[in-house]
């Protein structure tokens, strides 16, 4: 009798239990592994030099909580006047799954410039399917963006 009343207390106080937990917590805005956006690349290189540039910690900012690294004193002094122009978009998660409905990593080498903005994705192989649907894609991704934070 005892362990069923203990079972019935337990069940009961469970809802107050499950108010007080917290809800699932948002993903950052800016991808970033261990802190450093775009793993560590220079986002206003793939612009200036159509390629994936590796950044240097002595060329380095923080905007909107995480760490871009930049190649040279140029490139950080552009980001910073104008970060939006060169931020990736969808805060630097893959544009594939963002278009899909949830984050994912990207791969530095695996970008496109489209409309004079940046965006990433997760390898090679993602981003030849995201470029066969491109339009469609970046449509679908700016609906779910930033909502897909929550998930």
């Amino acid at each position: 009798m005892i362990n069923r009343r203990l079972f019935l207390t337990s069940l009961a106080a469970t809802p107050s239990l499950l108010a007080l937990s917290p809800a699932y917590a948002m993903k950052p805005e800016i991808f970033a592994s261990r802190g450093i956006a775009i793993r560590g690349y220079d986002p206003v290189a793939y612009f200036k030099e159509k390629r994936a540039v590796r950044g240097d910690k002595q060329f380095e900012t923080n905007y909107k909580g995480a760490t871009f690294r930049f190649a040279n004193a140029e490139n950080l002094t552009d980001f910073i006047t104008n970060p939006e122009r060169f931020a990736p978009q969808y805060g630097g998660y893959c544009a594939w799954a963002v278009s899909h409905g949830y984050t994912a990593s990207i791969d530095p080498d695996a970008w496109t410039i489209e409309g004079d903005k940046l965006y990433l994705n997760y390898s090679l192989r993602v981003r030849a399917q995201w470029e066969a649907d491109k339009q469609n894609r970046i449509r679908l991704a700016d609906e779910n963006w930033p909502a897909v934070l929550n998930r």
